[in-house]
């Protein structure tokens, strides 16, 4: 009994240490575009790699990290029709000749001097333009989801052989959904 006492408290603490590794999604908002032109999405990750992923990006490997939002209109007989789907890879690197992290999006890059500052700048989403004005109908609600998640898919080919085979490489957010009316 005793045994089994044990072996418990330890699987409750090793799930416990490893859940602080993770993405976790706190404030998201959808709004109007400045411009008027179409829909952005603003939201709020908080990104912490685990040992070996932190000591992967200091020897030089990219994480790929994939932003994706969903459109979905919830219908009660059937499966929501997704009105509106797109994502965005952002790409984190180090660079050691330089002494620094990188954050790169499609035509964007940003260097930070820290790892934690880099991690901070990923999980911080402001004004992405997701959908245009025209493509939704007024008064019908919707629910917007979006999560942050690292993709597997992109990394170095040793790596996506490890991220099959082990959940160490599984780093993602749940999905947070909001109600949305245009």
């Amino acid at each position: 009994m005793l045994l089994v006492l044990v072996c418990t408290a330890s699987l409750g603490l090793s799930s416990q240490a490893r859940a602080s590794d993770g993405i976790s999604v706190g404030a998201v908002q959808m709004q109007r575009a400045p411009e008027s032109a179409g829909w952005v999405v603003s939201a709020d990750f908080r990104v912490e790699l685990a040992a070996h992923q932190q000591d992967a990006i200091n020897r030089g490997v990219t994480l790929p990290f994939s932003l994706e939002f969903e459109l979905l209109r919830p219908r009660w007989y059937w499966w929501d029709a997704r009105a509106v789907e797109t994502q965005r890879v952002l790409r984190l690197s180090y660079h050691a000749l330089t002494r620094e992290y990188r954050l790169t999006g499609d035509d964007w890059m940003r260097s930070y001097e820290t790892l934690g500052q880099a991690l901070a700048a990923l999980g911080q989403v402001r004004n992405w333009r997701v959908m245009d004005i025209g493509k939704m109908q007024p008064g019908i609600l919707f629910e917007a989801r979006v999560r942050l998640r690292l993709d597997s898919s992109l990394l170095p080919k040793p790596f996506q052989i490890s991220a099959l085979t082990s959940r160490d490489w599984t780093l993602q957010s749940e999905w947070k959904t909001v109600p949305f009316n245009p």
